[in-house]
């Protein structure tokens, strides 16, 4: 009975957010860690998980959930004809390769730092989408050239320290490309298993060389917890299809609104732990 009583909010606040997850993931081409990962670092904290991993696991483990969330966003999406597959082939290796040495370095940045990267990159995306730089062009097409490798890496490499799917660096990286929004929404989908895969094998390799005396949760791999993995991800990839629909039913300008909104929010949560350290 104790057990259940320990462990039953926290099943709870994990499938909760596994439908948010999820919905945000299809509504915006996320992966829903923008979401799970403040939620994670929340409940890890009620379990009493060590504040010197404790963002490490909860972005690790965010981005295996992120997987089928992917998966499930992408096809819908890409039903609608809404993914690019020309700048999948352009993107698709310097994205993978930037989310892999992304989570390598991920490993050896404090807990804090995690926080201020993730707080930071938010901050930005949310002003790039709620302010008139929404409507900044760079140029009329995506560049093709010596640097094509800049952007897609890092892009990946940081998407992978925030634990997210990329949706929220990639969706605007591309707005200032001339990119309509929903396309960028439905290819960012896509990119987001990119970085996932990569990024969650690189977080279970680095965790299992854990030193300073440090404890993972019960469950982990690496620092992935597999216990958060296996209830988060069902609930995201179905409730992932209910955001493409919301998304598709909504104007450019009101999907920006929400989009930028909302990563506000989650800025502001993340700014607020890096400041107080905890």
């Amino acid at each position: 009975m104790e057990l259940i009583e320990l462990y039953l909010p926290l099943i709870l606040l994990m499938l909760a957010t596994g439908v948010v997850g999820g919905v945000m993931a299809g509504l915006m081409g996320i992966g829903g860690g923008i979401v799970i990962v403040p939620v994670l670092e929340f409940a890890l904290g009620f379990l009493g998980v060590d504040p010197a991993i404790r963002m490490h696991v909860a972005v690790a483990t965010s981005l295996a959930t992120i997987i089928p969330t992917s998966i499930s966003s992408a096809r819908a999406h890409h039903a609608r004809g809404a993914v690019d597959a020309d700048l999948v082939k352009l993107w698709g290796l310097w994205i993978l390769t930037g989310a892999a040495l992304g989570a390598w370095l991920a490993a050896h940045v404090d807990s804090g730092g995690l926080s201020a990267v993730f707080a930071v990159v938010a901050l930005f995306v949310a002003a790039k989408m709620i302010l008139p730089l929404s409507e900044v062009r760079l140029a009329p097409k995506v560049p093709n050239g010596v640097l094509t490798p800049v952007l897609p890496g890092l892009i990946g490499g940081v998407s992978t320290m925030m634990g997210i799917g990329g949706g929220a660096l990639s969706v605007t990286t591309l707005s200032f490309f001339s990119v309509p929004i929903h396309r960028a929404v439905g290819t960012a989908a896509l990119f987001g298993l990119f970085i996932a895969v990569p990024g969650t094998i690189g977080f279970m390799v680095t965790g299992q060389f854990l030193g300073g005396g440090h404890v993972l949760p019960p469950g982990s791999v690496g620092f992935v917890n597999v216990i958060g993995f296996l209830i988060i991800s069902p609930v995201t990839y179905l409730a992932a299809p209910l955001g493409v629909r919301i998304a598709h039913s909504l104007t450019q300008r009101q999907l920006r609104l929400i989009f930028g909104g909302f990563l506000l929010l989650a800025a502001g949560r993340m700014l607020y732990r890096t400041v107080l350290g905890g």
